[in-house]
């Protein structure tokens, strides 16, 4: 039985009142926003929401791992970069949402360093973990993409990971949809990009994100476009702490036009640069 405070905050919206309100413009806007807010774009980190733990999912990304474990194992190689499927990203004609580094320990256990949004808000880290829990974020689709660089730029890579620069390029201001020209917000692929931006160059001249997006423009990096209409924008915007559009061009975002950091094009800058790629999927 409701309290009498309870029953008090009742009586101060009419139903004449709370018709008004739902027959008017802004009401009808916001629940566009919200509707459209849930059907943007989500690459790593996404929200925190308690599940019950899926046996049969646990047991996907454990395989999954022991796969991609044996084929890094096969292709003698000591890092490569490391992509799952997070989200469903067909609208945008991506596959892989996340990526990070994997890089062989001494021990033999194989590591993967990669930026996480927290739990949906603004802000990321930079995490060291295992193969298994890079599979273990309730993934769309249970494939991986490896991507092993010739030994040379591999053992660049390695390096620049296990110095202050991997710590350097990191901006912990978290945009799912950062832009890639712009030291405001960082996504995780992008933090991945950077990383790489700075082997590529000579380490010394890259030691911080400014260094390295002026080394990209030069390198010729091309981001992926995304069409992303205004009123999706809006309620990106609005619901969701980790989305923002405010460090994109003006021109390029009121076309709808929105530049960013997938795997994708990280993929296909490193097969520019590295004649020797080796591209493995497992699933």
């Amino acid at each position: 039985m409701p309290s009498q405070k309870a029953e008090k905050m009742h009586t101060h919206i009419r139903p004449t009142a709370v018709s008004r309100i739902m027959r008017s413009p802004i009401f009808r806007f916001v629940c566009l926003c919200i509707l459209c807010g849930y059907q943007i774009i989500c690459f790593a980190g996404s929200a925190c929401v308690e599940k019950s733990a899926d046996p049969r999912k646990i047991m996907a990304g454990f395989e999954l791992a022991l796969k991609t474990q044996d084929a890094l194992n096969n292709a003698h190689t000591e890092l490569a970069m490391i992509a799952r499927v997070g989200q469903d990203l067909s609208e945008y004609q991506l596959n892989y949402s996340h990526l990070g580094w994997v890089r062989k320990s001494e021990d033999g256990r194989w590591i993967v360093m990669h930026e996480l949004n927290r739990c949906g808000t603004a802000e990321s880290g930079l995490f060291d973990e295992g193969l298994a829990n890079f599979f273990m974020d309730d993934p769309y689709k249970y494939e991986a993409l490896i991507l092993i660089p010739d030994p040379e730029i591999a053992q660049k890579i390695r390096r620049v990971l296990l110095s202050e620069t991997s710590k350097q390029l990191h901006t912990a201001n978290y945009n799912m949809l950062a832009f890639p020209f712009s030291t405001r917000y960082q996504n995780s692929n992008q933090w991945g990009l950077e990383v790489l931006a700075s082997a590529l160059a000579d380490e010394a001249s890259v030691q911080n994100r400014t260094q390295a997006q002026t080394w990209l423009k030069a390198a010729n990096y091309h981001a992926s476009t995304l069409e992303i209409p205004m009123l999706k924008r809006l309620g990106a915007r609005m619901f969701r702490a980790n989305i923002a559009f405010d460090d994109h061009p003006m021109n390029r975002r009121m076309a709808g036009h929105i530049d960013t950091v997938t795997v994708e094009s990280v993929q296909a800058f490193l097969q520019s640069k590295d004649e020797h790629l080796r591209a493995i999927t497992v699933k």
